[in-house]
């Protein structure tokens, strides 16, 4: 599961790339936790183990990939 989180005043985004176990819920869960939190920092850990720190005052935005049964591959007509 990829995160993509968008920093205030900054162009670039950070791109986590979480182990595939990870539980989503549990994910979508602790962010919400640390936003809800004024001075809190957001840490994640990425698939080689490393952690990822981001003051929540600095995030614009967090993106989740969909469930893995939500992703669509190939050519399909709607």
């Amino acid at each position: 599961m990829d995160v993509r989180i968008g920093i205030v005043q900054s162009m670039k985004e950070l791109d986590i790339e979480l182990p595939d176990d990870a539980d989503r819920d549990k994910v979508l869960a602790d962010i919400e936790a640390a936003l809800a939190e004024e001075g809190r920092i957001l840490w994640l850990t990425d698939r080689k183990g490393r952690q990822v720190g981001v003051p929540v005052a600095k995030v614009a935005y967090v993106e989740l990939d969909p469930p893995a049964s939500d992703r669509r591959v190939g050519f399909g007509i709607s």
